[in-house]
């Protein structure tokens, strides 16, 4: 049994909102076997979805197609994952934030410097 695209995006829950599954596919972002994919473009068994959410690529190989949105164990037993994984992190100073206490007022010049300088935008 085929299924809409976009209705299969929603139920495997790679977007928020059909209408939000629906606009990715407009804006050419969802590709099914390497086509670019309307909304209304069916999937079936052993078709491979890709689809951009952000700076993030999904790459899915449909196991079965679901119409309506299921629970999340039951959404990832429909779907083969052949996502690349995570790029890591550049800088490990991206987790240092700059504290100052609160009711201190607005930040000075010299504290905007160091807050700058910790962030890494010298």
């Amino acid at each position: 049994m085929a299924v809409r695209v976009d209705k299969w995006l929603w139920s495997v829950r790679v977007y928020k909102t059909r209408t939000k599954a629906g606009a990715a596919c407009t804006d050419g972002r969802v590709l099914v076997n390497d086509v670019a994919a309307k909304s209304a473009t069916k999937v079936g068994v052993g078709d491979v979805v890709t689809a951009q959410r952000g700076d993030e690529t999904i790459i899915y190989v449909v196991r079965e197609t679901i119409e309506k949105r299921v629970s999340a164990v039951r959404a990832a037993a429909c779907v083969e994952d052949r996502s690349p994984p995570p790029e890591p992190r550049d800088s490990p100073v991206a987790a240092v934030f700059a504290r100052r206490d609160r009711g201190a007022g607005r930040p000075t010049k010299r504290d905007r410097r160091e807050i700058n300088r910790l962030r890494g935008r010298d």
